[in-house]
């Protein structure tokens, strides 16, 4: 990791299993709650969001200090240029740090690579920062995946979490199921 902007401008939520203490990987000291059923990462939920486990300047040379125990919407998250895809996200997250998107290489078959020249590096502009987005909306996973053999949350569960923010077009998520997954109520 060099940059870390999205380490430092989105909330970082997921659902609460992946704590250590509800069987997952993530350090729970390192989390806070958010509801029953989700908690973030500490530093991520402020009005300028920071996650705790971000070690390092922005921009320069940041790292992790969790990365081999981070949650789903960490290990989900893609940099622009992965897989030749922009993501806006992340343009966003760099833009209100002032660094320019990432550039995003044209696909180029073998055959088109056969002899041809290299291209000439792209040079991009520095961005000027923009005001935060709305990291609660920017920031929340397509759907939070409940593995089917995941445990209840501690506490006493009134009812199941029901307004979970979607991507458009996503399909609606029923009373009962959080993605996908059947709750038992």
């Amino acid at each position: 990791m060099h940059c870390g902007a999205c380490c430092a401008w989105f909330r970082v939520s997921f659902y609460w299993a992946e704590g250590d203490d509800g069987g997952g990987s993530v350090p729970s000291g390192l989390t806070e709650g958010l509801t029953p059923f989700l908690r973030c990462m500490s530093g991520t939920n402020e009005k300028k969001p920071r996650c705790c486990a971000l070690r390092g300047e922005v921009g320069h040379s940041v790292h992790c200090a969790i990365y081999s125990d981070r949650p789903s919407p960490c290990r989900e998250f893609a940099m622009s240029g992965d897989g030749q895809q922009r993501n806006s996200a992340c343009d966003r997250a760099r833009a209100a740090y002032g660094l320019a998107p990432l550039p995003v290489a044209p696909h180029i078959s073998p055959s088109e690579m056969t002899g041809a020249a290299q291209p000439a590096p792209i040079r991009m502009p520095t961005i000027a920062s923009t005001s935060p987005v709305d990291v609660a909306a920017a920031a929340q996973p397509a759907a939070i995946r409940v593995p089917a053999d995941a445990p209840a949350p501690p506490g006493d569960v009134a009812a199941p979490l029901l307004a979970l923010p979607l991507p458009t077009g996503a399909p609606p998520i029923t009373p009962g199921e959080i993605g996908g997954v059947p709750t038992g109520h």
